[in-house]
C-alpha cells in the first residue's frame, strides 16, 4: 500500500486552518468574558423626526433616572440582569410616562451591536445582554450605552465603573499595550458570527 504523504501547501493550509481555529476560539472566548460582564440599554426611536429624536433622550432620561439607583446594590451582572427582569414593568411604565402616547415595548434579550467606543473605552462588535426599549414602529435612529456597569456616565465614573471588571477585560477594551490587535481579533469574530447567524437565519 501507497503511503501517502502531505504536500507543502496542505501542511501550510492545515497550519492556516489551527492558527485560525485557535485564534477564534480566543476571540470567541474574550467576546463572551466581555459581554457576561454587561448589561446593555437599547433605545430606539419612532423615527428620525427631530422631535422624536428628542423625544427619545427624555426617555433615555426617564429610564436612567429610575433604573441607576435599583442597580447601585447589584453585585454583578447575574443580579443586575435579574433586578431589571423583574422591573420590566415598571420601566415600560416609566417610559411610557414619558413618551407622549407612543408605543413602548420593552425587552430583556441577546442582541447584537456593532463596535461602539465611548469616552474611554470601547466595546467589539457582539451579542450583549441588552434592555431593549422601542417607541412606537422603532424606525428611527438610536441610542446605546451602558446600564450594568454603570457606564451611562461621566467619563470620570466610566473609568470607576471599568474598575470591577477583570484585568484581562479591562485591557481589551481600554487602550492597553497590544490593545488596537487584540480588540480588531475579537471585533471582527462578533461581526462575522453576526453574519454567519444572518445568512442561515
Amino acid at each position: 500500500m501507497k503511503e501517502y504523504k502531505l504536500k507543502i501547501w496542505e501542511l501550510s493550509l492545515l497550519a492556516a486552518l489551527a492558527v485560525t481555529l485557535c485564534i477564534g476560539t480566543w476571540a470567541q472566548g474574550r467576546q463572551q468574558d466581555i459581554s457576561s460582564s454587561l448589561v446593555r440599554l437599547h433605545i430606539i426611536a419612532v423615527s428620525d423626526e427631530p422631535e422624536e429624536q428628542e423625544l427619545k433622550l427624555r426617555v433615555r432620561d426617564s429610564v436612567l433616572e429610575y433604573l441607576t439607583p435599583m442597580l447601585e446594590n447589584a453585585q454583578d451582572p447575574a443580579a443586575a440582569r435579574e433586578i431589571i427582569r423583574r422591573e420590566l414593568g415598571s420601566i415600560r411604565t416609566v417610559a411610557q410616562k414619558s413618551s407622549e402616547g407612543r408605543a413602548v415595548t420593552v425587552a430583556l434579550s441577546q442582541e447584537y451591536y456593532p463596535t461602539r467606543e465611548y469616552d474611554s473605552f470601547s466595546l467589539p462588535a457582539g451579542r450583549y445582554e441588552s434592555l431593549r426599549i422601542t417607541l412606537g414602529e422603532g424606525k428611527g435612529h438610536n441610542w446605546w450605552c451602558v446600564v450594568f456597569p454603570p457606564l451611562c456616565v461621566s467619563a470620570a465614573e466610566q473609568n470607576k465603573a471599568l474598575d470591577a471588571m477583570s484585568d484581562d477585560d479591562r485591557a481589551l477594551i481600554t487602550e492597553a499595550d497590544g490593545y488596537e490587535l487584540r480588540f480588531r481579533i475579537v471585533e471582527l469574530w462578533g461581526e462575522l458570527m453576526n453574519f454567519i447567524e444572518k445568512s442561515t437565519s
